[in-house]
């Protein structure tokens, strides 16, 4: 496997493939070596007269792996004469270019004059397109004369802030509170963003809206119809009044969220508003907040699992065409391609066939690579031409 760091400009030397293959430069050049990506683009260039494997264009591992970890890039070394294939990786490695970025830069929050030490107060979170050390690794809070925030990890690898009384709250003393949420990550040196927190300190209203359950799973087909809804969740307040009367929204969701549902602030009905796809994005995980007519708040949080439907056909990608062969030979290559789906399981499966009156034969190679190659001699007198369908 090699390994690239991201943002390296355009023709950045990534090795001497000739050498490592054991070829020498007229060796390679001679059997028409290709570098050849998995997919449609293609990322690297291989120089015939050095030998060199070289980036076409600059990798951008945010934009091509998300938060995956390591993010790996599959390529094949194709060789003619004989044909062969080598497989082979290449590893995007993550720089500090990016610093965490908080969804609000400022949350109004409001806290009961009661509420004792160690009370928890869930915060919007940051989020930071770097991973590892270099993505968002803790929070901070100043000043801290009533509160400290901690760190905390979902089940998804985020990590999120969640204010914590440490001294209790006078609302004649203080009614209000300005503080300033830092989000730091784990480069050197560090990058970071800030939010504030204006916190408003509330007369009692002594009961907070509670859901049914913390947690809700749901599983929706991808090919459900726009404007669905794909769930109801619901809370209860015990107080009366508008501190009793609640309200749905989102708490901390991230654009895809946005863009893709729609949660109705009366019912708590979660509607589609945008077309679902497995093969982009398989689950959403997605946190409700209920607030009654005091301020107060709970949280549950809702997983959404995407069912896959056959809906990609399969693609064919030629890598190597030889026409025209010569006749009076035995076992020609005629043509080098791939097979994909990006549906998964059953749906993802492929195969491939020609037809059997041809004296031609389909035979697979590595991963999804296929040849077809000329079974005995052909005879150019007795036919001239040939039309193969895959």
């Amino acid at each position: 496997r090699y390994s690239v760091a991201e943002e390296k400009e355009k023709g950045f030397l990534i090795a001497n493939l000739a050498k490592d293959l054991g070829l020498r430069v007229e060796e390679l050049a001679g059997r028409r070596a290709q570098a050849i990506s998995k997919g449609n683009t293609q990322y690297f260039q291989l120089s015939h007269q050095t030998g060199d494997l070289l980036l076409v264009e600059k990798l951008d591992r945010e934009e091509l792996c998300g938060s995956t970890e390591p993010c790996v890039l599959h390529f094949q070394i194709l060789l003619h004469n004989p044909l062969q294939f080598i497989t082979n990786e290449l590893e995007v490695t993550d720089i500090n270019d990016n610093a965490p970025e908080f969804f609000e830069n400022v949350m109004q929050l409001k806290v009961l004059e009661s509420s004792p030490p160690g009370t928890v107060i869930p915060l919007g979170n940051a989020v930071d397109l770097d991973v590892g050390r270099n993505g968002l690794q803790n929070y901070t809070i100043s000043p801290k004369s009533h509160f400290h925030v901690g760190t905390h990890r979902r089940r998804d690898g985020r990590k999120y802030p969640e204010l914590v009384l440490d001294r209790a709250l006078d609302r004649e003393e203080q009614p209000e509170l300005s503080l300033t949420l830092t989000a730091l990550d784990g480069g050197s040196p560090p990058r970071s963003g800030t939010a504030q927190v204006h916190i408003l300190v509330l007369d009692i209203n002594d009961n907070a809206p509670e859901f049914t359950q913390p947690l809700y799973d749901v599983h929706v087909l991808e090919k459900s119809p726009v404007g669905s809804v794909i769930i109801t969740v619901s809370a209860s307040d015990l107080d009366m009044g508008n501190f009793g009367a609640i309200s749905y929204a989102f708490f901390h969701a991230s654009e895809e969220i946005l863009k893709t549902f729609q949660l109705n602030p009366l019912t708590g009905d979660i509607q589609l508003v945008k077309a679902l796809d497995y093969e982009t994005i398989n689950a959403y995980e997605v946190d409700i907040e209920a607030k009654d007519g005091g301020g107060l708040s709970g949280k549950c949080t809702v997983i959404v699992q995407v069912v896959d439907v056959n809906d990609n056909p399969p693609e064919l990608t030629l890598s190597s065409v030889n026409s025209p062969i010569p006749e009076n030979s035995e076992e020609i290559v005629v043509a080098v391609f791939s097979v994909a789906d990006l549906d998964s399981g059953d749906n993802g499966k492929v195969t491939c066939s020609i037809q059997n009156d041809l004296p031609f034969i389909l035979k697979p190679s590595v991963e999804n690579f296929y040849t077809i190659v000329s079974e005995g001699a052909l005879d150019r007198e007795s036919r001239a031409e040939y039309n193969i369908t895959i």
